[in-house]
């Protein structure tokens, strides 16, 4: 009750310092006496209360410490000063929590957009608008323009412009039609669609993201936690010292006020106020950093490792040649061989699938009866009676599949000519050669090129595709090393290797294929393809939009909070030195130095708070000017 009315009690206890003042001035000493023991007492008040659930608990609280000193004001009838540290305390405290309020700010305007109706399309034809919370699996949901889509679902007729800043920090709208996924929060710019309801409640991707950055807010760094420790040591010494100084002294004026200006209000306030800043910073661009120790950590990373597909390319290859050696129609050959894909997740056996399908082929039309995945190697399968081996050359030798000279020289040529050459065998003999390229992301050289300018060493690239395609990746994107034609395993091996030999490692991957490597590493990052449930549950850093520019973002943001961080425990000390000093030397007085503390822990908040607007411009376009030609040329920005 008595926190509840704080604001309150503080203007209150102001009105009467500032009659008390004025009595004082005007030689009313009773009245203004008076006026100030009211004051204290009134603003004194929910800062006792605190104290005393402090002493509870058994901690030395700042609370405590102030309420001490108070008494002891109160004691030596110094009213004025007395009346003055309450107030200040109580003023410097709403002042903290208007401006910790806006480092949430992310977080709440995330809060915010969560959509709270959704409009259930009934078989009649007919509307209805219903709580998001009524809304269940298989539900079938009409969105118009202007409307936040409610649930993560399929779009299942229509098509729109979608605004899915909410989910992966990208202003700009997507165009989105039929079969697409959508994803809750996001908001339909303009268009038309209806949907599937798929994930409802906690389970939409918008909600998760809003449970993780939560989590994420109020996890710790180690700083943080030292911190906690050392005021746990540091607030009972002060009380200690100051009785000390008393004794040594005999002056109880200068001991009280030695024991609120020690009191480590900017100090312990300062780490976890950066903390939250940067995350929710991390939030609002759309990449979510698990916490305050991720983001210590995060900051130190020297070595980078990345798998190919999805990560340093777009995740989005399309079949660019199909090379038959047999005499069966090549139709039929991508018809059985897609079939025989559908049991893999990888990228490249999905986009076979879509080539099939683009083509027209009907994959209900084949029956498949065995099927095995070999991981970073292909499929085996039987399809019609067909025993199908599709996969690179390692699979084709494991499974004793002869290959001619003519044959391997068109697979090596083409991917010299940066394509994933695949080998495709139906019962024993080889059929036919699948070509598929892959595109590099857009934002990916000048995204590495800011990373390594920020501290970065050594930047490595493990993938299972072949030599040839990985080399042109490397040598476009600059990479000092890549290895190719690796197993899951492998990678891991690769990544236990680095840490080895003192590095600290970050591996950004697709958070499938990856995740043994990703979770090894001292970073775990994932490309988070719109906030997939195993980038978002096992990765540290996650990138709802798919970006390396986010990638280089978030590695810069670290390294400014934990710089942040730095400078909010030195301007602390800094500040609680000089007031030392100046109290021992005379110079500081009871509420003028409260009034110097609460400035400093403001001070802290408002340092932390730039980080709110932290920006990097990596992967921008932007004009430039030469000085010798009139000439604009577009760049990449760093």
């Amino acid at each position: 009750m008595i926190n509840h009315h704080k604001n309150h009690l503080t203007l209150i206890a102001g009105i009467l310092i500032a009659l008390g003042l004025v009595t004082k001035w005007i030689d009313m000493s009773t009245w203004s006496n008076g006026l100030l023991l009211a004051a204290t007492l009134i603003a004194g008040v929910p800062i006792a209360v605190k104290a005393w659930q402090s002493l509870r608990m058994k901690t030395f609280s700042i609370e405590l410490l102030v309420t001490v000193a108070v008494i002891g004001a109160i004691f030596i009838h110094e009213y004025i000063e007395s009346a003055i540290v309450t107030f200040l305390f109580l003023f410097g405290a709403y002042l903290e929590s208007r401006t910790l309020k806006k480092t949430r700010a992310s977080l709440r305007e995330l809060v915010d957009m969560a959509p709270q109706e959704a409009v259930l399309l009934h078989e009649d034809g007919t509307r209805e608008t219903i709580s998001v919370d009524a809304v269940v699996k298989g539900y079938h949901l009409v969105v118009l323009p202007g409307g936040k889509i409610p649930v993560d679902g399929v779009i299942v007729k229509g098509h729109a412009s979608i605004s899915e800043a909410a989910i992966t920090g990208e202003s700009v709208p997507v165009n989105k039609s039929r079969d697409d996924k959508v994803y809750s929060g996001s908001i339909l710019d303009t268009g038309y669609v209806e949907i599937i309801a798929e994930k409802v409640g906690d389970d939409t991707t918008f909600s998760k993201i809003i449970e993780l950055v939560e989590e994420a807010q109020d996890s710790k760094s180690k700083a943080e936690r030292f911190l906690d420790r050392f005021s746990n040591y540091y607030t009972p010494g002060v009380a200690l010292l100051s009785v000390f100084v008393y004794l040594v002294t005999r002056d109880l004026h200068l001991a009280i006020t030695f024991l609120v200006i020690a009191c480590p209000g900017a100090l312990v306030i300062g780490a976890p106020v950066s903390n939250v800043a940067g995350i929710g910073n991390g939030a609002k661009n759309g990449v979510l950093i698990k916490g305050g120790d991720i983001m210590e950590k995060f900051a130190k990373i020297d070595t980078l490792v990345f798998d190919k597909t999805g990560t340093l390319t777009k995740g989005k290859p399309e079949v660019t040649d199909l090379h038959n050696v047999s005499s069966m129609p090549i139709h039929k050959i991508l018809g059985l061989l897609a079939k025989a894909e559908t049991i893999s997740e990888h990228h490249l056996g999905r986009t076979i699938i879509k080539e099939a399908q683009n083509q027209g082929i009907d994959l209900n039309a084949y029956s498949i009866s065995e099927s095995e995945t070999i991981k970073g190697k292909g499929i085996t399968a039987t399809v019609e009676g067909y025993s199908i081996v599709a996969g690179n050359r390692k699979l084709m030798d494991a499974k004793g599949i002869e290959l001619t000279s003519d044959t391997v020289h068109h697979a090596i040529e083409r991917e010299k000519a940066g394509n994933t050459a695949i080998y495709v065998a139906f019962n024993q003999e080889l059929v036919a050669i699948i070509s598929i390229a892959d595109q590099i992301r857009e934002d990916a050289k000048a995204a590495l090129e800011y990373m390594r300018s920020n501290g970065i060493k050594r930047i490595v690239m493990l993938t299972g595709d072949n030599r040839h395609t990985a080399e042109a990746v490397a040598t476009q994107l600059g990479i000092d090393e890549f290895h190719a034609e690796l197993l899951p395993n492998e990678k891991v091996e690769y990544v236990k290797n680095l840490k080895a030999e003192g590095a600290i490692v970050a591996m950004a991957g697709d958070g499938v294929n990856d995740a043994p490597a990703i979770a090894i590493a001292d970073i775990g990052l994932a490309m988070g393809e719109g906030g997939t449930d195993i980038s978002m549950e096992t990765a540290d850093v996650v990138l709802m939009a798919d970006k390396l520019s986010q990638y280089a973002h978030s590695f810069a943001l670290s390294k400014a909070t934990i710089r942040n961080m730095r400078q909010n425990i030195s301007i602390a000390l800094i500040v609680v030195a000089i007031l030392l000093i100046g109290v021992l030397t005379d110079r500081v007085h009871l509420a003028g130095g409260m009034f110097i503390h609460e400035g400093s822990v403001l001070v802290v908040i408002l340092n932390a708070m730039r980080l709110i607007r932290f920006k990097t411009n990596v992967g921008q376009r932007k004009q430039i000017k030469t000085k010798k030609k009139n000439n604009y040329f577009l760049v990449l920005g760093k």
